[in-house]
């Protein structure tokens, strides 16, 4: 159950915050919080390769992000979990 409720506050300021409900631009203050959400990034390469065709290249600076997100979040997953273990 609290996983559940850990989910819904990394959940909805990702959803709020990556462009996919409200413009990206205009949010000025939050954009630096947008940037380090890896939903904002999967939109962008979404909406790029859907709507406008885009190649690797053209997705390659959207990409990268996902990754170091993925490692930063297994890296703090390992570290918490042999924590929990000692």
């Amino acid at each position: 159950m609290p996983a559940m409720q850990m989910s819904f506050c990394f959940f909805l300021p990702s959803l709020l915050l990556s462009g996919f409900m409200f413009p990206f631009r205009g949010m000025a203050s939050a954009q630096t919080t947008g940037e380090a959400l890896p939903l904002t990034h999967f939109l962008r390469i979404v909406r790029g390769v859907l709507l406008k065709g885009n190649g690797g290249l053209e997705t390659w600076p959207h990409v990268w992000p996902l990754p170091v997100f993925i490692v930063v979040a297994v890296g703090v997953g390992l570290k918490r979990y042999r924590h929990t273990l000692d």
